[in-house]
């Protein structure tokens, strides 16, 4: 007959109960999988310089490879527009491309410069040509932002990227050439 109780010559664990097995919190899992990543990346390179040991190479003199310039070169502006506005726009707007654009002066540390700073270095002295262009400018602005922005430094300013000055200049661009400016 089997029996239903520990027979008194086996030794009955006192206190050892074995606890469930409990979760790993995210850190436990993630040092594991990086662990064996590891693991798998060395084996992977070891097997690599195996495979390719055999393979002559010669060194890659990069004179044979590259034919352009290597340093910053400069793009010419496109096309210019007949008239002297949309013309001082489309420079203008070329220079923040090509120069770079800022907030908070006309023009930066590094030579970037913001919207009204690339017209005015544009306008190259001519504050007449200025003043026109920069009220297309603005006039382009409130077209798309509404009658509330203050002026073109203001709208400059606000932005925290050159994304939309930038674009607002090249409106402005259009609009300039569309009334004959």
């Amino acid at each position: 007959m089997p029996q239903t109780h520990p027979a008194t010559d086996q030794a009955v664990p006192t206190g050892a109960v074995s606890a469930p097995p409990t979760a790993l919190s995210l850190e436990e899992r993630l040092t594991l999988t990086n662990t064996a990543m590891t693991a798998r990346l060395d084996e992977a390179a070891v097997a690599y310089e195996v495979n390719t040991a055999h393979i002559d190479t010669e060194p890659l003199d990069l004179a044979d490879v590259v034919t352009v310039p290597m340093g910053p070169t400069f793009q010419p502006p496109p096309q210019s527009y007949p008239t002297p506005v949309a013309a001082l726009l489309q420079r203008a707007h070329h220079r923040l491309l090509t120069g770079g654009w800022c907030t908070g002066a006309l023009v930066d540390a590094d030579g970037a410069r913001c919207m009204l700073g690339a017209i005015r270095a544009e306008a190259r002295g001519d504050s007449g040509l200025e003043a026109n262009a920069a009220a297309v400018l603005l006039d382009a602005i409130r077209r798309t932002f509404g009658d509330d922005v203050d002026s073109v430094p203001s709208f400059n300013d606000a932005h925290g990227s050159s994304r939309t000055p930038i674009r607002m200049v090249d409106r402005a661009v259009r609009l300039a050439d569309a009334r004959g400016l």
